[in-house]
């Protein structure tokens, strides 16, 4: 029996030193990093970024493979449900953590339990537009104008459930105001129609919105960040504009498999922290409209957990559900 025992607690050590010794040599091979969303998109780009410059950090390809589908849960579903070693990681939009759970009836995920947070890499606030035609200038303005006229008032979005659907209904609800939802299949599509005045207010993400409101095809009342946005100083905050405690932001952030070695994840974590310092990896960023934030897998939890409880509260209020 002693000889049973021996030989289990042997085995026991070598297998112990045999993770250690993988932990510590990670990455020994090619590391898949998917993006659940097609290829071009902001996800891709950021991931492509990302990927290239920790391949140089760590000495072994990371590779972007694309799984799209079902609003980002194809592709994040097979990172829950890998193997927890670090060799396949997630590059993820807010959809699927924050938005996903309480739009959809039913998840093969759960973004609490199923992901260890590695970091945010980067951010871009939605940006409230107007069409040159509408009587108004400012975010009162519209609230006043939208009171007098419930429910004459439409606004366009990319689609039931998207970032900028969402941020337009968290306005309705903060301002106590009634616009009407014309969704489209994308927000590009959307465009020709509010610059036209068919369809006179949108949330926009600044890389849409700027180049418009520069050009002077259309108006920008407000941007959904804490802070004024850098590329366009001169646009007041929602919370400025009286809204207070707006927030509308689209980040894209990097994930591991729940389980994964807390030395892996720091690993990951402290060589992404690296890069996004890079000045050409900022400028980068920034050409793409981007803002750079790199924070800690703790304050990104918290901020999943945050930000999933206000946009529940928003889907319920709005009465939004999806099928699976």
């Amino acid at each position: 029996m002693k000889a049973i025992f021996g030989f289990a607690a042997a085995m026991s050590a070598l297998l112990i030193a045999g993770e250690a010794a993988a932990q510590a040599n990670y990455p020994d091979r090619s590391v898949r990093m998917i993006v659940a969303f097609p290829p071009g998109g902001p996800s891709d780009i950021v991931a492509r970024l990302m990927a290239d410059k920790l391949t140089e950090a760590m000495g072994k390809p990371f590779v972007v493979e694309n799984v799209s589908g079902a609003s980002g849960n194809i592709g994040t579903e097979r990172v829950a449900k890998s193997t927890p070693d670090g060799y396949t990681l997630l590059i993820s939009a807010p959809g699927p953590l924050v938005v996903n759970p309480s739009l959809y009836q039913k998840l093969p995920f759960d973004p609490a339990r199923d992901f260890a947070p590695i970091s945010q890499l980067c951010f871009t606030p939605n940006v409230l537009v107007v069409n040159n035609d509408l009587p108004v200038k400012t975010v009162q303005q519209l609230v006043a104008l939208a009171r007098a006229n419930p429910g004459k008032l439409s606004f366009a979005s990319g689609g039931a459930g998207t970032s900028n659907h969402l941020a337009a209904e968290l306005f309705k609800m903060m301002a106590g105001i009634n616009l009407q939802h014309v969704p489209y299949r994308g927000v590009s599509v959307s465009v020709p129609d509010i610059l036209g005045g068919r369809i006179p207010v949108a949330f926009l993400s600044t890389p849409t919105a700027l180049p418009l409101v520069r050009d002077g095809k259309l108006r920008a009342l407000a941007v959904g960040s804490s802070k004024r946005w850098p590329a366009a100083p001169d646009i007041p905050t929602m919370d400025e504009a009286g809204i207070r405690g707006f927030s509308s932001i689209v980040w894209h952030s990097f994930l591991a498999p729940a389980a994964t070695p807390p030395a892996i994840v720091e690993r990951l974590h402290r060589e992404t922290v690296k890069i996004l310092a890079l000045p050409d990896v900022r400028r980068k960023f920034d050409d793409q409209g981007l803002a750079v934030v790199g924070n800690s897998p703790a304050d990104f939890a918290a901020i999943i957990k945050a930000e999933g409880q206000q946009w529940a509260k928003v889907i319920k209020e709005a009465g939004l559900k999806l099928g699976n």
